[in-house]
């Protein structure tokens, strides 16, 4: 959150709830202010109390929020969350998914000040469903396409031992890009058969190496200081896994823009694939190639319900054929 605005102290309160006591990220935290700015933004300007030029197509990102209140807050009704959702829908072209999102931030919101704060008595999202969001199928690689991806990192570059584990570790492991970006050497345990990572909320687990991997860090790790000083600057970050060429912790951009790259030289781009996708790809490959139970899949992905993980165990097209074909009626003819 800029420095520059002022945050309304009803809103404040809750974003350091949402951050220190339910430990979500920073990243989180500032989706649930851009939500909910937009929200009060949108109340502001329909009831009147905000004019916006008509000369300024980019108004209504520079109003200012500063005058919203507990008394403010405590006028929301649910007709003014409805107008929202419809203003969204219509004059904003926000998908249901993105629809839904703002609606669980304000929900997220009008709870914590009616359950623990008790600032107030009423809170008008509580009987709104949610929009209806299709769930789409996730995109994945094949295991063909896999294989081309890591084929495709050049053995000759200056980067090649870094690049070629951490494409490994995506397809293998199933990290987000947070937590890959985030290892440290001291979560690697002394066999490399396992390490530790943060997931969302700030949450541990452990994540277990298979071969690839362990032979993927081993080789990194042989170059791993000639390449956080190949930029001639010394190693600043210490304990990071993943160095840059400036000797520090690889950022979140900079390994986008390695997979993005190496996806291109797959020729595989164009397809809708990313860091993220990668994470969707081990998921899949260990369901449909490797027969992981959905409930071991869901500890390893880190995820806190199952139905979460169900999404990335979509079943494949040949699984489906199995299916059929195994039916004992299947060879059955007139």
């Amino acid at each position: 959150m800029s420095t520059a605005e002022k945050i309304p102290v009803i809103l404040q309160s809750f974003l350091s709830y949402k951050e220190t006591i339910q430990g979500r990220s920073r990243l989180t935290v500032q989706e649930y202010y851009t939500d909910l700015r937009t929200f009060f933004r949108f109340l502001l300007v329909s009831r009147g109390e905000v004019e916006l030029p008509a000369d300024d197509p980019d108004g209504f990102s520079r109003v200012k929020i500063d005058s919203v209140d507990r008394d403010f807050v405590a006028s929301v009704t649910t007709d003014d969350v409805y107008a929202f959702l419809l203003w969204l829908a219509h004059d904003q072209d926000n998908h249901p998914s993105a629809r839904a999102r703002k609606l669980s931030a304000l929900r997220s919101f009008f709870k914590y000040h009616t359950t623990k704060s008790h600032q107030l008595e009423q809170d008008p999202t509580r009987d709104i469903d949610s929009p209806a969001v299709r769930q789409a199928l996730p995109k994945y690689l094949s295991l063909e396409e896999s294989r081309a991806l890591l084929d495709s990192v050049d053995p000759a570059s200056d980067t090649f031992r870094r690049d070629y584990c951490m494409i490994t570790f995506f397809l293998n492991c199933g990290m987000r890009l947070s937590e890959l970006v985030g290892i440290d050497l001291q979560h690697i345990d002394s066999e490399m058969r396992k390490l530790t990572v943060t997931g969302k909320g700030n949450k541990q687990r452990t994540v277990y190496l298979n071969s690839a991997c362990r032979h993927a860090l081993e080789e990194y790790l042989k170059v791993r200081e000639q390449i956080g000083r190949s930029g001639g600057h010394p190693i600043k970050d210490k304990q990071a896994l993943f160095l840059s060429g400036r000797g520090n912790r690889i950022s979140n951009k900079t390994v986008q823009w390695v997979i993005k790259k190496q996806l291109k030289l797959a020729g595989l781009e164009g397809k809708g694939y990313s860091t993220h996708k990668l994470r969707h790809t081990a998921a899949t490959l260990m369901y449909n190639n490797g027969n992981v139970d959905i409930r071991v899949l869901k500890d390893i992905l880190g995820h806190e319900q199952l139905t979460t993980t169900q999404i990335y165990t979509h079943v494949s097209d040949r699984k489906l054929e199995e299916a059929m074909d195994a039916n004992p009626l299947a060879g059955e003819k007139a």
